[in-house]
């Protein structure tokens, strides 16, 4: 495993993260299996790991909890997030401040996260949603600092909505966050347009998120593919997305050499890029654990293979389905 620094916290954190929605909010997840990768990961070198209260209403943040406690002599990062108090991804134009994060709100799931995980101090805490423009709300500053100065929370970021990476330009600039998640993968570029420049600029640690499209850039969907009821994939996967997808996949697979897998040619495209300090795929499966990081020892791709793959950036606008 190499290791990135984490923007201006200046944590050394592990290029391959862990994210953990999986484990949580789609089906096939057992809690077992869930612990066994997160040791393994621990294990193989794996320090960053992302969770968020909606993830199961806390059973995700739990998980991670009884990892810290399994390996107390590791430093290990814990970034989790507040959900909107309207339950509704992502966030939209007309939402307001009191809508998604009055103070007092925030306060209230910092709590209950510290609670599920066990811990005395979250090192990251995130706003699941966002919009810029409620930076004009007076109230939101002031109860980040209160967190900070209570020693509650160490660093402040937000995780931004699908396919909208312009939409936290803006608070990066003004110096408000310490981190940004965001969707970025060789199809969605066009973080590096506008929100990647301003985080160089600030020092904001850029946490790359759906580094596999939701799975299609591990290369095992088909026009076929179909999930359990209930499952989050069933809603994004639509028949109208998911033909478009598996076309472009497969004019990924040409690109291939040497018998690289199309999830590793996934994540080192990413590792190409030095914005970024961490990738979070989700990982349910040891295999899937040991595979990932893997990538980081392999490194960035070749010149020319990223140069390819860069042309098949796919500029998408938010959809009903694309939440």
């Amino acid at each position: 495993m190499q290791y990135r620094r984490f923007g201006r916290t200046g944590w050394n954190v592990s290029e391959i993260g862990y994210g953990m929605w999986g484990m949580a909010g789609w089906t096939g997840s057992e809690d077992a299996e869930s612990l066994a990768s997160l040791q393994r990961a621990v294990d193989l070198g794996c320090n960053f790991f992302d969770t968020a209260w909606a993830y199961g209403d806390g059973h995700s943040e739990q998980l991670l909890g009884k990892v810290l406690r399994a390996n107390p002599g590791k430093k290990l990062y814990t970034a989790t997030k507040v959900p909107p108090k309207n339950r509704k991804w992502p966030a939209r134009r007309e939402y307001s401040l009191d809508d998604c994060y009055p103070p007092e709100y925030i306060e209230e799931y910092v709590e209950k996260s510290l609670t599920n995980l066990g811990v005395k101090t979250l090192d990251l805490i995130q706003l699941h949603t966002w919009e810029d423009k409620w930076l004009d709300d007076k109230r939101l500053l002031p109860v980040i600092e209160k967190l900070r100065s209570g020693e509650k929370v160490r660093a402040f970021g937000l995780s931004l909505n699908r396919w909208e990476p312009w939409n936290g330009a803006r608070a990066v600039r003004n110096g408000v966050v310490d981190a940004v998640q965001v969707i970025y993968n060789i199809f969605d570029q066009n973080p590096e347009d506008e929100l990647f420049p301003a985080c160089r600029e600030k020092d904001v640690a850029v946490i790359a998120r759906v580094p596999f499209d939701e799975g299609s850039l591990t290369g095992t969907l088909t026009l076929e593919s179909k999930w359990p009821a209930g499952d989050w994939r069933n809603t994004y996967f639509v028949a109208e997305n998911l033909k478009a997808t598996i076309a472009r996949v497969d004019e990924l697979k040409k690109i291939r050499r040497g018998g690289i897998s199309l999830a590793e040619m996934a994540l080192r495209f990413i590792l190409n890029n030095k914005d970024v300090g961490t990738i979070i795929p989700g990982m349910r499966k040891i295999a899937n654990v040991e595979t990932n990081v893997a990538a980081s020892d392999r490194g960035p791709l070749p010149g020319p293979v990223q140069a390819e793959l860069r042309k098949h950036r796919w500029d998408r606008t938010p959809t009903k389905w694309s939440q």
